[in-house]
């Protein structure tokens, strides 16, 4: 997107005074632990990833899981953790609902912290188990992993960004702890085309940013890049629109979207398609 586009683009801004706390507690409770797991969206890695990280944990070892892979391109998302590799971070993809990626996530969790825990019994200390701090940004499928790892509803699952507010050890198996942080984004977003992609995931709410235009953009990039989606659900001819608003129109009149006197209701169509599109009901799409 051309640096014109972005300053057409609409501005979004959102940090919650509890997201200060909880940037306070990572900093007080990174030396409990032996590496950082971070939750990135697959479908956003780069949007999802929060820039403060790096100077928060700063030389702390680092571990990736890319969760809703269910939902992502997977192409793009094996190119992807070929990137981080690339970069010397491991990176796994976990679809936290099926399991998947479950095992190679705590395998390789086990062996970063190995370099801790080999040194602390070397030195007389008591084997224990490797330490993790698991982040993410608000609404990128943290909970529902950990709750998978842990095999038990340890912590509150909403589809809403920012409901864990507190840190919680939760004990994974024999030889992984996780200590859980609660989602944190940073006080300003730079790049409007990174507020639009968490907008549309709903790594921030719906009700600070001018829902119509977000999913009029939402259309325009996938008209652009995953058509077939589009036609498929909502049984579209080609070519489409490639102005979102037009085709905001037609498929909430495909919908039955309608309000008294036949007009469509927009609010209703916004709604229903940024639903669809999170739901993965769109197709698999990865827009980083």
């Amino acid at each position: 997107m051309s640096e014109t586009d972005k300053r057409n683009l609409p501005q979004i801004q959102w940090f919650p005074g509890h997201m200060k706390k909880a940037q306070r507690l990572i900093e007080e409770n990174l030396k409990l632990v032996d590496l950082v797991i971070e939750v990135l969206d697959a479908r956003i890695p780069v949007s999802s990833q929060n820039p403060m990280l790096k100077d928060l944990i700063n030389d702390k070892p680092r571990l990736i899981a890319l969760c809703k892979s269910d939902l992502s391109d997977s192409k793009l998302t094996k190119q992807w953790i070929k990137n981080f590799a690339e970069e010397n971070v491991s990176a796994v993809a976990v679809d936290a609902v099926k399991g998947t990626g479950l095992k190679e996530l705590i395998a390789a969790a086990k062996t970063i912290a190995q370099e801790k825990t080999h040194k602390l019994t070397s030195h007389g200390a008591k084997p224990r188990c490797a330490r993790a701090m698991i982040i993410g940004i608000p609404n990128v499928g943290k909970s529902s992993l950990i709750n998978k790892l842990a095999g038990i509803n340890h912590t509150k699952i909403e589809n809403r960004p920012g409901v864990t507010r507190a840190k919680q050890w939760i004990k994974i198996d024999s030889g992984l702890d996780l200590l859980d942080m609660p989602g944190i984004l940073w006080p300003k977003f730079e790049d409007p085309e990174v507020a639009l992609k968490l907008a549309w995931t709903y790594a921030i709410s719906d009700e600070i940013h001018d829902l119509e235009l977000t999913v009029c953009k939402l259309l325009e990039v996938l008209v652009a890049n995953y058509p077939k989606g589009l036609i498929e659900r909502y049984k579209l001819t080609e070519p489409l629109l490639s102005e979102g608003i037009e085709l905001l129109e037609i498929i909430g009149k495909k919908r039955g979207c309608i309000k008294k006197g036949g007009l469509v209701d927009f609010e209703k169509a916004q709604r229903l398609i940024l639903n669809e599109f999170r739901a993965g009901k769109l197709g698999k799409v990865t827009l980083d």
